[in-house]
């Protein structure tokens, strides 16, 4: 199957994007990098010792969806919750200097903003720590979350599912959210954390990791072969019209319903990157600039293609990070 696109139609999507709404609603993190060096191990313990050279806070989760979709050129909104705390506030201050309208960001008392705190020393990652609260939100964060969806569906694209499993996205969140938006053209995309990817049922797109698609089909993924194997088993057990799994340095494999629903299509896109640096964050690219490439009219394949491309870019660089219009230009 065609997994190419020519230069002229490319461009035509991309030039689509400064027109294309697409909200994402989910897990909203943030990530924070501690760089230094190691040249020696502690006395104490057999651990080494990063002597701390700078440090930097990031979008992480939903929130780098949302990052992605704006830094390559799209009109991004983003809706979830964050705690009431320093690390809540300094997040609320970075995305309203990107330009972000906070309505759709719910404060919940009583809940930490979601931090990961990862210590890089050469290049590599040495240890990570999390502070989180994985309890479902409340039926009035719901709500709110729900009233914010249905006050910016007019005109919307696409919607990008973000679940880290961090409590936000929950059955009564998914099932109201559908409500607001069936019968719009709106296309729905799905990041999943779940294992029984049923949790997901009436979305339209699924992208899984390898990992979870192993998880969620109960099998193993040693091959090519096995990598269909186990996207045709998902995309049959559930009612999705397609499914884009990510392969890590294998790149992507997408599969598609035909038109009559009676086949699945199989296409694999190789890896783009040039050199694998870090791959925190690519899945955020993928599904963002995916969902974006169908909200400017982009094929299943086409988007595909273009998700590829600026995860290419992203796995080359070290810590969460995003990909511009004019980088993914000069990748194509």
């Amino acid at each position: 199957m065609q997994n190419t696109l020519s230069s002229k139609r490319a461009l035509e999507i991309i030039e689509n994007f400064s027109r294309s709404r697409v909200l994402v609603v989910g897990d909203i993190m943030t990530d924070h990098f501690i760089w230094g060096t190691v040249s020696r191990i502690s006395p104490e313990a057999p651990v080494p010792v990063v002597e701390v050279k700078k440090e930097s806070f990031m979008l992480g989760g939903s929130a780098n969806v949302f990052h992605n979709i704006l830094s390559v050129g799209g009109q991004a909104m983003l809706s979830g919750v964050i705690g009431s705390d320093e690390t809540g506030g300094r997040l609320l201050d970075y995305l309203r200097d990107l330009g972000l309208d906070a309505k759709g960001i719910i404060v919940e008392k009583g809940r930490p903003t979601t931090l990961k705190t990862r210590i890089v020393a050469h290049g590599q990652q040495v240890v990570r720590f999390d502070r989180e609260e994985r309890r479902a939100i409340t039926e009035k964060t719901v709500r709110a979350i729900v009233s914010y969806v249905e006050s910016v569906r007019d005109g919307l694209g696409a919607l990008v599912i973000s679940d880290y499993n961090k409590g936000v996205v929950v059955p009564p969140l998914l099932d109201a959210v559908k409500r607001e938006l069936s019968g719009r053209g709106v296309v729905t995309c799905v990041d999943p954390k779940q294992r029984d990817f049923s949790f997901y049922r009436g979305f339209d797109i699924i992208t899984p990791n390898h990992q979870e698609a192993c998880v969620a089909a109960g099998e193993e993924m040693h091959n090519g072969d096995d990598c269909v194997k186990v996207g045709i088993k998902l995309l049959k057990q559930n009612d999705f019209k397609a499914l884009l799994m990510t392969r890590g340095e294998e790149g992507i494999s997408l599969f598609e319903r035909t038109a009559d629903r009676k086949q699945i299509r199989h296409t694999a896109f190789p890896t783009r990157a040039r050199e694998v640096f870090d791959v925190t964050g690519a899945g955020d690219t993928v599904i963002g600039v995916l969902a974006l490439s169908l909200a400017a009219g982009a094929s299943l394949r086409e988007a595909a293609y273009l998700a590829n491309h600026a995860a290419g870019v992203v796995v080359g660089k070290v810590g969460t990070s995003t990909v511009t219009q004019e980088e993914l230009k000069r990748d194509l």
